[in-house]
């Protein structure tokens, strides 16, 4: 069985369980949660630079409350995703490294900023 077919099933049984339950979640909700941005610390450091032109890391670092490393593998998997850009460069003998949204990930936080609002919006409709 082919991945397609097997991902089109699989929401078809995801689809089959929401009705039996009763649930009402709008069809605009259906799509999953980005579960890269869905992890808290990466959910605030694209918030973050949704908010800026760029960010340095050290400003990161205190804006999140995380440690160097927690914010240098967070930065990574979002790097890696192409939802945000690096630029490192030295200041003398500093290195001084810079982060910034890329269309890419504003488009994708908007998505999913989309998405929990539509969840909220349905589970506020509530009886």
């Amino acid at each position: 069985m082919g991945k397609a077919v097997a991902t089109q099933r699989a929401r078809s049984r995801d689809r089959e369980r929401n009705e039996e339950a009763g649930a009402s979640v709008p069809q605009r909700a259906a799509p999953r949660l980005d579960r890269l941005l869905h992890e808290h610390t990466r959910l605030l450091l694209a918030s973050a630079l949704a908010g800026t032109e760029k960010l340095s890391f050290t400003e990161l670092k205190q804006l999140l409350c995380v440690t160097d490393g927690s914010l240098s593998v967070h930065a990574r998997k979002l790097e890696e995703a192409g939802y945000i850009e690096c630029r490192k460069r030295f200041a003398g003998r500093m290195p001084h490294t810079e982060y910034r949204l890329t269309a890419a990930g504003r488009r994708a936080l908007e998505k999913y900023l989309d998405h929990m609002e539509a969840l909220i919006r349905a589970a506020r409709s509530k009886p």
